[in-house]
């Protein structure tokens, strides 16, 4: 049995698309939305309109920005010689968090999955083998995360990367088996940062 009227509940349904927002999780947001005053709503549905037409991928990183290159990639004081290979924009901002990463990074948008058809052409694969044709990179960090999927990537990538003679690197295995990187705290993310193995 619905709970509301009609716009409410397509207000609520619209809400509980959304990635790890619920049915409860949609009322609460849906009852403070129509409680807030009107200027404020427009605003969040401008800034979301706004966001979803300009908001793009970096031309080199791939995270998402409204610029042409990220605030990571176009600062000049980051060791562009050191590249994360992260999953997504959420892993790097996780890594950011930590405040102790100088280097940049590559975000995959995804990562190798057999049993969900995603294979190694499906991800920013090409586009990161084509950066490191550029010279000067010493080292590839891969922090994919410790998921089936995310080792898979990891393996992958590395041997895609062996033969160029770059120093590829795994994160250590401070984060948990099956873990994901936008969840793991600060601490467990830098031993992880600076236990990684050559592979």
């Amino acid at each position: 049995m619905k709970l509301y009227s009609g716009k409410m509940n397509r207000l609520v349904e619209e809400l509980s698309s959304l990635p790890g927002i619920g049915e409860k999780s949609a009322g609460r947001l849906a009852d403070h939305l129509i409680r807030m005053p009107e200027e404020r709503v427009r605003r969040i549905a401008d800034a979301m309109v706004d966001a979803r037409e300009n908001v793009h991928f970096c031309r080199e990183c791939y995270t998402l920005t409204d610029e042409e290159l990220c605030p990571v990639c176009g600062n000049e004081a980051r060791d562009h010689n050191t590249i994360m290979v992260v999953e997504d924009t959420r892993d790097m901002q996780a890594y950011e968090k930590t405040g102790k990463y100088s280097g940049v990074y590559h975000v995959l948008q995804g990562a190798i999955s057999p049993m969900l058809g995603i294979g190694p052409n499906d991800i920013r694969l090409k586009e990161l083998m084509a950066r490191l044709q550029q010279s000067g990179i010493k080292e590839v960090i891969i922090a994919t995360n410790s998921s089936l999927e995310g080792e898979t990537t990891a393996m992958y990538i590395s041997k895609l990367i062996k033969p160029t003679g770059i120093k590829v690197t795994r994160i250590a295995s401070g984060v948990p088996v099956g873990g994901d990187l936008e969840n793991i705290d600060e601490i467990t993310l830098l031993r992880a940062l600076d236990g990684r193995v050559e592979l």
